[in-house]
């Protein structure tokens, strides 16, 4: 029987236990989008032997951020600092895989080239919020992008990849969940569009599947994967039938030989877990029937369903968020059944190492007098 603690093949890569890094934006890279020391030193802190670690949202196009501090890979000259992150995480033994996306329409003019207006697939109105350095901010009204530009972004997306290679990630996450701009290609709440990227589940889908298509040109299908959130409702999105929608995304993406899906479950709301949130079946364990390849689900798991959900079969790996940003060491608290520390929502984006390196590793009694169980 499969374990959470059992190895398990990730594309070409020998994975040696289940429990994998989330990509979680934190917002500490430093100016010109570059990552630094503090970055690498956080990484390296989460890698252990055999284990595999996603990194953080990364900005794929100069208009695709939407936080302040986030870092990206649309410049050589963001290629240096990453590549000292990869290092660290390599000499550890983990693998890492880069996830590049574009924030679309979740974005604010303060973010953008020359202040200009963000983009999505259709000019709709939608609640969002854009981390700016006035802070948080709600996100500014976007324009659609032309056909031409969409191209564009692809051949961005491509050049991202690129030096995510020369940053040596061993290999690429499409971010096309939270409501950014593969998702809002995606879900008919965004996306009004009436030519090729709009209307029918395969236009929809359009802008996602080639874009993937071009990175797996740079990098080889097993090491090429997607990031999806069938039920998410982060930024404003629903669709009308999301049911038949990812069913179809999902089995074209099938077909692509990816090394991985990974797929945000439904209890999943922005940052937050709802546990009575009704748990649609756009999941996971329902998409399990459509594609034949890895999956890792990823939502407020705890180790008791962590462990279920892979010895059900329902999942692969097991990605945690919150539980790993505050447990730098946290594959052998899950193994052991030690206790967690709790983490700091206040230190979760920006700031200085406070919150971000300084989580202790267990050392044989409870970090803090706060410790939760697992």
């Amino acid at each position: 029987m499969n374990t959470l603690f059992s190895p398990v093949n990730v594309g070409p890569y020998s994975i040696s236990h289940r429990v994998v890094l989330a990509p979680l934006t934190r917002m500490r890279a430093e100016a010109g989008a570059v990552p630094g020391a503090l970055m690498a030193e956080y990484y390296a802190q989460r890698a252990s032997e055999g284990g595999l670690l996603i990194g953080e949202a990364t900005i794929a196009a100069p208009g695709g951020n939407g936080y302040l501090g986030a870092p990206g890979l649309y410049d050589d000259s963001q290629i240096a600092g990453w590549k000292a992150v990869t290092d660290a995480v390599h000499a550890k033994g983990a693998t890492i895989f880069a996830q590049i996306y574009h924030a679309g329409r979740q974005s604010h003019v303060d973010l953008q080239p020359d202040g200009d207006v963000p983009v999505g697939p259709s000019e709709i109105v939608h609640n969002g919020a854009a981390y700016t350095a006035a802070g948080w901010v709600a996100t500014t009204p976007n324009r659609a992008l032309t056909i031409d530009e969409i191209h564009g972004l692809t051949d961005s997306f491509r050049a991202a990849a690129v030096r995510a290679r020369a940053a040596g990630f061993d290999g690429v996450e499409l971010h096309a969940a939270n409501g950014y701009l593969f998702d809002q290609f995606l879900q008919d709440g965004s996306n009004t569009r009436t030519d090729l990227y709009g209307g029918s589940f395969e236009n929809r889908a359009r802008f996602l599947i080639e874009t993937t298509r071009a990175v797996i040109d740079v990098w080889g299908s097993d090491r090429v994967a997607v990031r999806l959130a069938p039920s998410g409702e982060f930024g404003g999105m629903h669709d009308s039938d999301p049911v038949g929608l990812f069913t179809y995304v999902v089995s074209e993406l099938d077909t692509l030989g990816l090394a991985y899906l990974h797929i945000i479950e439904p209890r999943v709301v922005g940052n937050s877990i709802n546990e009575k949130r009704d748990q649609n079946p756009v999941a996971s364990q329902t998409l399990r029937a459509v594609f034949h390849g890895t999956i890792i689900a990823a939502g407020g798991f705890k180790r008791a369903d962590a462990i279920a959900a892979v010895e059900a079969g329902h999942a692969d790996l097991i990605a945690f968020g919150r539980d790993f940003l505050a447990n730098p060491d946290l594959p052998e608290r899950l193994r052991h059944n030690l206790p967690l520390n709790p983490y700091d929502r206040d230190t979760f984006y920006g700031g200085t190492e406070v919150g971000y390196v300084d989580y202790p590793f267990y050392s044989g009694q409870a970090a803090s007098r706060d410790a939760v169980a697992a």
